[in-house]
């Protein structure tokens, strides 16, 4: 792993872009054609493979106890919170549940913190404070006739939430304990698939009279989010949590947000914009500052600013 380098921005970057489009997107199969969402779940957990093939050529297995540790628990949580996120946007508006669910960073920067040693400034802890007062906003009805105001897809996406920032730290300890970017991916796929039967059992029913257009758009729009998860393992292998974290949980919502008001021609109530301005600005918080404190303590040939342990060098 380049330390002290910038090498994780372009698998950020590249992120972004992926989810973005993804997050905009991931809700035509149901409210579009009535696909079920374990169904989608089924296929997101096999579009899986085709980052994991990719992935692994030309590389190495860890078969590592260690390395199964960490890989199935971010897997599981994070296939997890993938299996609950589709329930959650069956029930609620994605312009609020993927700000809500971007504000997992804050699990991770705090976990982080407390076990991986790394630091956190006070503009940061700012943005923590901005980030848990979003939750607050964003779940205050507007007051109207409005069933997605408010409803069960609030906890789901707090749990989300915890499940994805377990799963972002998870996968920076992989790095950081020496797991390479493929094996910890292919212990993500590993997870997923392991679901499928529980999703087909949620499901009850094979949706046989679905349009041949249902299952071709989600798996385009699975295979976004599925190539997206490779490039957050590759993020999280090069830079730091406390930085990946918040930038990939952050931007992409951004870009999801413009593409759905763009399509959809839906905004948000009053407590529900506030909640997602704090939600991206404490995001944005926890960017800047542990971005800049990261310049100024990391620099070639200087030593780590906070990780307390040095990981092997990463394949990607």
């Amino acid at each position: 792993m380049n330390r002290g380098t910038k090498s994780w921005i372009p698998y950020a970057s590249l992120l972004v872009l992926f989810w973005g489009v993804w997050g905009a997107f991931s809700s035509e199969p149901n409210s579009r054609y009535g696909y079920p969402n374990e169904m989608i779940y089924i296929i997101w957990a096999f579009t899986m493979l085709i980052p994991a093939y990719f992935a692994m050529r030309g590389h190495t297995f860890d078969r590592r106890p260690i390395a199964a540790v960490y890989g199935l628990i971010a897997g599981l949580t994070g296939a997890g919170g993938q299996l609950l996120l589709f329930h959650a946007l069956a029930n609620g508006p994605a312009y609020l549940i993927f700000p809500l669910v971007s504000l997992s960073p804050v699990v991770t920067v705090l976990m982080a913190m407390a076990l991986l040693r790394e630091r956190i400034n006070r503009l940061a802890l700012v943005g923590v404070v901005a980030a848990l007062a979003a939750i607050v906003l964003l779940s205050i009805p507007s007051g109207k006739d409005d069933s997605n105001s408010h409803g069960p897809w609030l906890l789901m996406a707090i749990l989300i939430c915890v499940a994805w920032g377990v799963q972002a730290f998870c996968m920076r300890k992989a790095a950081v304990v020496g797991v390479n970017d493929a094996t910890t991916f292919g212990w993500m796929t590993i997870s997923g698939l392991l679901l499928v039967p529980v999703a087909f059992a949620m499901m009850g029913e094979f949706p046989s009279d679905a349009p041949w257009q249902a299952p071709a758009l989600t798996a385009v729009t699975q295979v976004l989010n599925a190539v997206g998860a490779l490039f957050l393992v590759m993020a999280f292998s090069r830079g730091k949590a406390t930085v990946v974290a918040p930038i990939t949980n952050a931007l992409a919502p951004v870009l999801t947000i413009v593409l759905s008001l763009a399509v959809y021609r839906t905004l948000p109530n009053v407590w529900g914009a506030l909640g997602i301005v704090l939600a991206l600005a404490g995001s944005t918080l926890m960017v800047y500052s542990d971005e800049k404190s990261g310049e100024n303590s990391v620099a070639p040939g200087a030593a780590d600013d906070g990780a307390d342990v040095s990981p092997a060098p990463q394949k990607s």
